[in-house]
């Protein structure tokens, strides 16, 4: 019986992972429309942080290599097998917004990769900010600051 597409990715990913290599994603300038930019930091999506953890725990969790998983060109970490099977079954009910990059940047027209230790969730929805202030400044109008977010993003980052 051949092997699924699925197990395949997760053994390059769980590979690619183990050899300690860089997922080298497409760069923006050449990036199809309608594609999602994924931030990564130390070769991981979210620097190695479980996003499921983000909605479930008081804290975010690191993911372990074991439980790694391919999506969107970037490898996510999970800290238990649990956690990757729920965000393989609906990645985007888990990910977060503007592919993990900085939703108060994004809403001034630039941007800047999220930090997962400064984060929001608002709506169900996961946001990363790049500071603490700039989470400060994002929640004194989150709804005006989501619109001009939501208006920039992707240009922003061919901008970079």
């Amino acid at each position: 019986m051949p092997t699924p597409p699925l197990t395949l990715a997760l053994r390059s990913a769980s590979l690619a992972v183990g050899l300690g290599l860089m997922v080298a994603l497409v760069p923006v300038s050449k990036a199809a429309a309608g594609q999602i930019y994924i931030a990564v930091q130390d070769g991981y999506a979210m620097g190695g942080y479980d996003p499921v953890s983000f909605h479930e725990a008081e804290a975010p969790l690191r993911g372990h290599q074991d439980h790694a998983l391919m999506w969107k060109g970037a490898v996510w970490l999970f800290h238990s097998a649990q956690n990757r099977s729920r965000f393989e079954a609906d990645p985007r009910a888990f990910a977060p917004r503007f592919g993990g990059h900085c939703a108060y940047g994004l809403s001034r027209g630039h941007a800047s990769v999220g930090d997962p230790e400064t984060w929001e969730i608002v709506d169900g929805q996961l946001f990363l900010f790049n500071s603490a202030r700039g989470r400060s400044l994002w929640q004194e109008d989150r709804q005006q600051m989501l619109k001009a977010a939501q208006a920039s993003w992707p240009e922003a980052l061919r901008a970079q």
